[in-house]
């Protein structure tokens, strides 16, 4: 969304997943979810389900470890995994994750064809924030999946069909 803000002409078309212009509380699992990758980390491990194991004590749907184990990547000349984004980073940056950088919407207004894709069992875009989902995307249009915040590893097919069909509609 920001660079669609800043940069416009960079996009023909935004498809935001579960996130909307405002800023908002990440939820309590996500410093449960760093305590993992912390363990991950510290623990040295070679094989993705050594990962899933330390995981599987934080998170108990298989879909949102393996979201959060695509951020696992081999030590360059070891076979050792460890995280594309250091924990220490994110775990100092995690209160501002949730900020979103633009507050008034006269100020930067994206004006392609955008798909709000949402979790339904998700509170990172409520109803209530449709309004100003408006003003800075007035191009907008809302595809609700039931599922949580995770939708792509939640409801990979369903995620899909929606970018898929979203995707033929503006080329017609």
């Amino acid at each position: 969304m920001t660079v669609a803000l800043r940069s416009p002409s960079l996009l023909e078309a935004l498809i935001p997943v579960d996130n909307a212009p405002v800023d908002a509380t990440l939820q309590s699992q996500f410093r449960k979810y760093l305590e993992g990758m912390k363990e991950i980390e510290n623990a040295g491990i070679r094989k993705q389900v050594e990962a899933d194991q330390i995981l599987s004590k934080y998170e108990n749907a298989l879909a949102i470890r393996q979201f959060l184990m695509t951020n696992l990547v081999k030590t360059p000349g070891t076979d050792i995994f460890r995280l594309r984004i250091p924990v220490q980073t994110l775990a100092s940056n995690i209160d501002k994750m949730g900020d979103f950088p633009f507050k008034k919407p006269e100020e930067a207004c994206y004006k392609g064809p955008t798909l709000f894709v949402r979790g339904i069992h998700s509170h990172y875009v409520a109803d209530d924030v449709l309004p100003v989902i408006g003003q800075f995307f007035p191009r907008f249009l809302v595809h609700d999946i039931d599922c949580g915040h995770w939708v792509i590893s939640e409801r990979p097919e369903e995620f899909r069909q929606a970018v898929v069909g979203f995707l033929k509609d503006l080329e017609q």
